[in-house]
């Protein structure tokens, strides 16, 4: 399948209603992290791409090329609105994650701070990522539940996408978004990757949603 048949599944107009969402739902969750946390973060506009499914990876990949080893918070969820969420952190920013909440991990031994960077990193994800896609779904009318989050240290990127995503003949819609904790020098991204068998709700779904404006 070519990347100009891929393209006539989503119209401008309903990429930019989705776009807008994510504004919205991204808010959301840098609010809620804020309150949890103290802290503010900053998020880039959100960027929103339809992709065959197989060119994930790869587009994972360039995205993260200066990050080197990563973090990841994945977790999957479902509704009609459904795919999987990836919270990605570069190397080494584990130590700096740890002290958002106030940690001190000078006298803990590796496996110990091992422990706590994965129970950091699953805070976190469980707020941005709860967040984004429950006000996602409260904005297009649907519910959506949950897999437990996975959290990996230091892995290559290039092993985080799991085979179902990027079987070929899937197309994603992939939403992507910078963060940034600026009291910390920490960043990272999130993607929320949509499967084809969401599309023909979501189109509907866009559309009901700019209706309520007009």
């Amino acid at each position: 399948m070519k990347d100009t048949h891929t393209k006539s599944m989503i119209t401008i107009e309903e990429a930019d209603i989705l776009q807008e969402i994510m504004n919205i739902a991204f808010g959301r969750a840098a609010a809620d992290l804020a309150e949890c946390i103290d802290i503010f973060v900053l998020l880039s506009p959100p960027d929103v791409k339809l992709l065959q499914a197989s060119n994930l990876p790869a587009y994972i990949h360039r995205e993260l090329k200066s990050f080197g080893r990563v973090s990841v918070v994945e977790q999957n969820f479902w509704g009609k609105f459904k795919g999987s969420a990836f919270l990605f952190f570069p190397s080494g920013s584990g130590q700096r994650i740890i002290s958002l909440f106030g940690a001190d991990n000078k006298m803990l031994d590796f496996d110990s701070i091992n422990d706590l960077e994965k129970e950091t990193f699953l805070e976190i994800g469980n707020i941005l990522i709860g967040a984004c896609i429950g006000k996602i779904a409260e904005l297009l009318e649907d519910i959506s539940t949950y897999s437990p989050p996975r959290v990996v240290i230091e892995a290559n990127p290039d092993s985080i996408v799991s085979g179902t995503l990027s079987a070929p003949e899937n197309i994603a819609i992939v939403l992507r978004t910078v963060f940034e904790f600026n009291k910390n020098n920490v960043s990272g991204y999130l993607f929320i990757v949509t499967k084809q068998e969401s599309f023909a709700w979501l189109k509907n779904a866009l559309h009901k949603f700019l209706e309520q404006y007009e």
